[in-house]
């Protein structure tokens, strides 16, 4: 089942990229008391989540938090190194969060899976974006087959009230 609007987001740990090194967080105490948005990309480095989502959500920041989102989290099926390293390249710190969903856990939960197997990817999340407010989902758009524009921040921001 795919997760939905008005849905409880469903307790994962993720790693949490930080300045110490990765750190273990219950999705539960993650979303816990404030508003999120949370987008996820099918993998970092990869050609469209480096060149438009991720820096996408970086320069719509200060937009998202002026519109009441209190943290910007970004996730893929990467290790937390990977998350970290693409991260740090495209100056997230302070504005994007890195979340690592090492073994695609997450994203199976979610019921956002979906198969790069003939890309030499393997299991993959989908490309979405979502708001998570006090743990439960607000809204989450989905992005259908290769597209990128539902999930973006600009989206984000021009369906939000």
């Amino acid at each position: 089942m795919t997760i939905a609007a008005g849905d409880k987001f469903p307790e994962q740990t993720l790693t949490k990229v930080t300045a110490a090194g990765p750190e273990q967080v219950s999705s539960t105490d993650y979303f816990k008391g404030r508003r999120v948005a949370l987008f996820s990309v099918p993998g970092a480095y990869t050609p469209t989540c480096s060149a438009r989502h991720l820096p996408g959500f970086v320069e719509k920041a200060d937009e998202l938090k002026a519109k009441g989102i209190d943290e910007i989290a970004c996730t893929a099926v990467n290790d937390a190194f990977v998350m970290g390293a693409w991260g740090k390249e495209h100056g997230v710190d302070g504005k994007v969060t890195m979340l690592a969903d090492g073994n695609g856990d997450l994203v199976e939960a979610l019921g956002l899976t979906m198969d790069g197997s003939k890309f030499g990817m393997g299991k993959r999340g989908q490309r979405f974006a979502m708001i998570v407010n006090d743990g439960t989902v607000e809204r989450v758009d989905v992005e259908q087959g290769g597209e990128f524009r539902v999930s973006s921040a600009d989206y984000m921001l021009e369906n939000m009230g």
